[in-house]
């Protein structure tokens, strides 16, 4: 990975990090994202006449059929993740990318890991397994609520790496047509297109009444998160149309350290010595990823 894309993906990181507590400490994730999903879609509506649909590749709107779904339930799980459990314990969960994307990505991007890059791995599962416990480790740890639904946000968040790097390949093959870059327009129209998803599963969690209660007097927060959200997703993409997906995604779960020294000060959490060996550990990981992956 080049030193340009490698800053922009650390600047992703953070980015996505301070997002991430943003969520944590609004108080009811579900609503706050839906709110972000409603300033995603006011955004594209201004941004509309810079944008040429007609331009997109073809093959583009299948993967972005695809990707919306996975954005969806990405969203929805997420929310449902920092409902039931503590950041410092659900974010390394959901970063860990890492140790799963390679097992598909070279079937189907044709990446293989290096000897380097599988120790990675290995430094990222032992780091989750050792963030998920506080004192000794029970089999009833990886049963919780929370936890779960990490899991099957991790699930969502692989599904969706894939067929970004898939999407920005094929786009990265045509001059932009106006004002903003593909990855910027990829991520605007995806946004939006993952309401389909996500507001079905909200509504059916919630109705209607609890989520304008909850979400009363956040639209403002929200925005402000989804323009931060946008803006590290946008550079994320960026890197995807030159680098390998392995290293872009690898690179980004340093968001997993940056999350974790948020959440104190902000958040009132306490990581306790565990937690903080298994961060170090899989942000070392995901160093050797990059590094000799």
């Amino acid at each position: 990975m080049g030193s340009t894309d490698l800053a922009i993906v650390l600047a992703s990181a953070l980015l996505h990090a301070g997002w991430s507590v943003a969520i944590k400490a609004s108080g009811d994730p579900l609503a706050f994202n839906v709110l972000q999903w409603l300033a995603f879609s006011l955004a594209l509506v201004g941004l509309a006449p810079w944008i040429d649909l007609h331009a997109l590749p073809g093959e583009v709107w299948w993967l972005l059929a695809g990707a919306g779904v996975a954005h969806g339930v990405y969203f929805y799980w997420l929310s449902r993740a920092f409902e039931h459990g503590d950041l410092s314990l659900v974010y390394p969960i959901v970063r860990s990318t890492p140790a799963v994307l390679p097992l598909f990505a070279i079937p189907l991007l044709g990446e293989l890991p290096s000897p380097g890059g599988v120790l990675g791995i290995a430094g990222v599962v032992v780091g989750i397994w050792l963030v998920q416990g506080s004192g000794r480790l029970h089999a009833r740890d990886f049963g919780a609520t929370g936890l779960g639904f990490a899991y099957l946000t991790l699930g969502a968040t692989v599904a969706y790496s894939l067929i970004d790097k898939q999407t920005m390949t094929l786009m990265a093959e045509r001059a932009p047509v106006g004002p903003l870059p593909w990855a910027f327009v990829y991520m605007l129209l995806l946004s939006a297109l993952s309401g389909g998803v996500l507001l079905p599963l909200a509504l059916r969690a919630r109705g209607l009444r609890a989520l304008f209660r909850a979400g009363h007097g956040l639209f403002g927060r929200a925005a402000l998160a989804a323009g931060v959200s946008g803006l590290s997703y946008g550079l994320c993409l960026m890197a995807l149309e030159t680098s390998d997906a392995s290293y872009v995604v690898a690179v980004r779960q340093t968001s997993v350290l940056f999350a974790a020294i948020l959440a104190v000060p902000l958040l009132g959490e306490r990581v306790g010595l565990r937690r903080a060996l298994g961060a170090i550990a899989t942000v070392t990981g995901v160093a050797m990823i990059a590094l000799w992956g």
